[in-house]
């Protein structure tokens, strides 16, 4: 029952998630933190995780819950609710879209979802910076104070990606390093 219930928290967050992996990443965190399967803080280790690793995002973070849960079998369930009814979505989808592509409704309809995926996106970030500086705890003062060894690893991380070609996984892997230098 545990596999079926995984299956379809995650199947329902591939559904009512719009933009992508990184956009349902805000849905997917509060589905799995209600649900009491992860705390805000395993899931931005989950997503850390998955941004270490090629590859779309939303299957490795779900697989790693998924995992957490229910093992081998608990992460299969969980990445195939989130790519399974989305790609046979998908699949149909095509078919239809390239008849209605140029509408003025879809054009009118998309034009007002792209803002709402960057709220998400921005929400996420927001919401897994309180969990990695701790402001959920102390509030954001003390967490700048606390955390500005990290604030300084973001900028720099965000510096280096909106400044140069640099690939990300050269940043993550770059940030694990000086982790394991200055954090063991």
């Amino acid at each position: 029952m545990l596999l079926w219930d995984i299956f379809v928290l995650f199947t329902r967050v591939a559904l009512f998630s719009w933009g992508g992996g990184p956009a349902s990443l805000a849905l997917m965190q509060r589905e799995c933190v209600t649900a009491g399967w992860v705390t805000s803080a395993e899931f931005a280790d989950a997503v850390a995780v998955g941004n270490a690793l090629p590859g779309p995002i939303a299957p490795q973070v779900s697989a790693y819950v998924g995992y957490k849960l229910a093992g081998v079998s608990g992460a299969v369930s969980a990445a195939a609710g989130t790519v399974l009814p989305t790609t046979i979505l998908m699949l149909v989808m095509i078919v239809f879209f390239f008849g209605i592509k140029d509408s003025p409704n879809v054009k009118a309809m998309l034009t007002a979802v792209r803002p709402g995926v960057i709220c998400l996106l921005v929400w996420t970030a927001y919401d897994m910076a309180r969990t990695v500086l701790g402001a959920n705890k102390a509030g954001w003062g003390a967490a700048l104070v606390g955390g500005w060894d990290k604030l300084i690893i973001a900028a720099a991380a965000f510096g280096l990606l909106t400044f140069t070609a640099i690939n990300p996984v050269f940043i993550i892997l770059g940030a694990a390093v000086f982790g394991l230098m200055v954090y063991r």
